[in-house]
């Protein structure tokens, strides 16, 4: 059995991850987090690491969570719904708070947790085809760990509606968004990627490290441990709730949520 979370290294010091689980668009359960955390957090030691890329195999980068794992968390209680929370959202910051550039090499599309893994890059490169979607009040829930970097990334009017609304966004549209920075056609990705950690690697990585932790300091989005715990909360809060149960069993089943008449 092939392990969900690959990592090579090239001896120019960019590291590449990899999502391994193709067959489920990527989807992420809790094996996969914590590979994930432990990937992150290996390379954040590693001071002859220059770039991270991160990326899926597959047609998708991310499908956001595994539906076998939604379907063990549906009979969580509240403490075990929290400790998923935390776990989840330890995954987020730690991929945001790396001390080097990176790169999400978005080869297919994210919903979900999955476009909250790309805010928390600094750069963002996708193919023309892919979409992107916060589906979560479909299920009764919201997207409450991926928010702080989604709204930080696009802003909090346009958040207000693709949260609300459920709808897809296309690449083009993430671009103008802010979620993505560069759309290219699948046959030029790997270049564009190429030519970004040229770029990268030519840069004091001292500097590029400071740098990110300017931005942090100056933007009035910055992520807090506030919102976080904010954003923990909630989720933990929409899924014990009624309809939160309601939704994902629907999900989970296949069926019309008892909303929908």
């Amino acid at each position: 059995m092939e392990e969900a979370v690959l990592l090579s290294v090239n001896p120019h010091g960019v590291a590449t991850i990899t999502l391994n689980r193709g067959e489920l668009h990527n989807a992420l359960d809790d094996q996969t987090v914590e590979l994930l955390i432990a990937t992150l957090q290996t390379l954040a030691e590693d001071k002859e690491i220059r770039v991270v890329v991160l990326t899926g195999a597959g047609i998708s980068f991310s499908a956001g969570h595994d539906s076998d794992w939604m379907r063990k968390m549906a009979d969580f209680d509240e403490s075990q719904l929290r400790r998923h929370a935390l776990r989840m959202s330890t995954l987020l910051q730690t991929l945001d708070q790396l001390p080097y550039p990176t790169i999400a090499r978005v080869q297919g599309s994210a919903f979900g947790i999955g476009a909250g893994l790309i805010a928390c890059c600094d750069i963002a490169i996708s193919v023309s085809d892919a979409l992107f979607c916060f589906s979560d009040v479909k299920l009764g829930i919201i997207p409450a760990l991926a928010a702080p970097y989604i709204v930080r990334a696009i802003g909090s009017r346009p958040a207000r509606r693709y949260f609300v609304s459920a709808e897809r966004i296309n690449a083009g549209k993430a671009k103008r968004l802010g979620l993505i920075h560069q759309v290219v056609e699948h046959e030029e990705l790997d270049d564009a990627i190429s030519h970004m950690c040229r770029q990268l690697v030519i840069n004091g990585p001292l500097a590029m490290n400071a740098a990110k932790q300017l931005v942090h300091a100056l933007d009035k989005e910055a992520i807090s441990p506030e919102k976080i715990a904010l954003a923990i909360e909630r989720i933990v809060s929409l899924r014990r709730s009624e309809e939160g149960r309601e939704g994902v069993q629907a999900f989970l089943d296949m069926r019309k949520p008892n909303w929908i008449n």
